[in-house]
């Protein structure tokens, strides 16, 4: 028995002697003070046995990625810290950057395949961009206050962000031989509006916010979850297909399915729901051809999900975990994955 519940029934020992030695007229009295103290032990081993969790290490953090534009390359970084709206290094935040038309519509893979062979790294106070045949391109981290705000729309919900100049604007309408021009805005958190995690998905809590993300702050996946869909596949994919931020390994395939709480490093994350996939996970990410196949068809033979879980992911089959950001601190790769039992 634990030693909660024995203090529980040790108090209600002395409170049946108690009541032998009283005076009848004070018994009813002493009764009900005696049903209080009995029902707050009770309480008290209840909350005990609420309460009381355990930290089991499940994983390691293998890599941590943050992709600066939406849909470009990732740059791996061995330290990040994780704020309400993901990940970010020194001031190299994931998605905080965004490809979008003249109307202000976003342009991923999914509109621009070829956009996953740009990569972006930080130069100092600038970003060098990089693509195929282009020169390379450097641009300020932070635009200039001057440069004009555009109102853009992710996934049907509205978000600004501050223009990068026509500079890259010409780049990338080059590199894409568009005949209507992109641009390139950045997300500025401080005078900015995110958007709602739970205008994308719906088990988010109204506290969870991103910027550009199609819908969660945080995409965790295990290395053991890629082989195991490799050793299904004829042709190989690698991360780059899924694009997540935390990247584990040390577990089984799929155990991430399970870890609803997490703490990693000196933050704690809460998983909200599977990953639905789509058509930008059939991109190359070596040659930006999208085949609208692999690696689609083969999660779909075995990834999808419960029939009661099809309202929110309908056929999309399920492959990393969305996380909600419950404290935010710092992690780092080789940092040990707890998962929070509660007993």
């Amino acid at each position: 028995m634990p030693d909660s519940m024995l203090g529980a029934a040790s108090i209600s020992r002395t409170l049946r002697s108690a009541v032998q030695s009283l005076p009848s007229n004070r018994l009813s009295l002493f009764c009900a003070a005696g049903l209080g103290i009995t029902a707050a032990a009770s309480l008290i081993w209840w909350w005990q046995r609420r309460y009381k969790v355990e930290l089991r290490q499940v994983a390691t953090v293998s890599q941590l990625l943050i992709y600066p534009i939406k849909s470009c390359k990732a740059v791996s970084v061995q330290e990040a810290e994780c704020t309400i709206l993901g990940l970010i290094n020194g001031k190299l935040g994931d998605r905080q950057w965004l490809v979008v038309t003249e109307e202000g519509q976003m342009v991923t893979g999914r509109q621009e395949p070829r956009i996953v062979l740009i990569s972006v790294n930080p130069r100092g106070e600038s970003l060098c961009l990089e693509a195929p045949e282009m020169e390379k391109l450097l641009i300020p981290i932070t635009p200039p206050k001057s440069n004009k705000v555009r109102n853009c729309r992710v996934f049907g919900s509205d978000i600004q962000g501050r223009d990068c100049g026509e500079e890259v604007s010409h780049w990338l309408t080059s590199y894409f031989q568009s005949s209507e021009p992109y641009h390139l805005v950045h997300f500025e958190p401080d005078v900015m509006q995110p958007r709602k995690c739970a205008d994308m998905e719906k088990p988010f809590k109204d506290t969870d916010i991103i910027a550009y993300p199609d819908a969660s702050p945080v995409m965790l996946l295990s290395e053991a979850s890629l082989v195991d869909l490799n050793s299904r596949l004829s042709k190989p994919v690698t991360l780059g297909n899924f694009r997540p931020c935390i990247v584990v390994s040390e577990c089984k395939a799929f155990e991430e399915d399970g870890w609803d709480d997490v703490r990693v490093g000196t933050i704690r994350l809460r998983r909200v729901m599977a990953c639905g996939r789509c058509i930008l996970t059939t991109v190359d990410p070596d040659t930006g051809v999208m085949s609208r196949k692999e690696p689609l068809d083969t999660l779909r033979t075995f990834r999808k999900s419960e029939a009661n879980l099809s309202h929110l992911y309908k056929t999309a089959p399920l492959f990393g975990q969305y996380y909600g950001v419950e404290q935010t601190g710092k992690l780092r790769v080789g940092d040990p994955v707890y998962h929070v039992i509660k007993h």
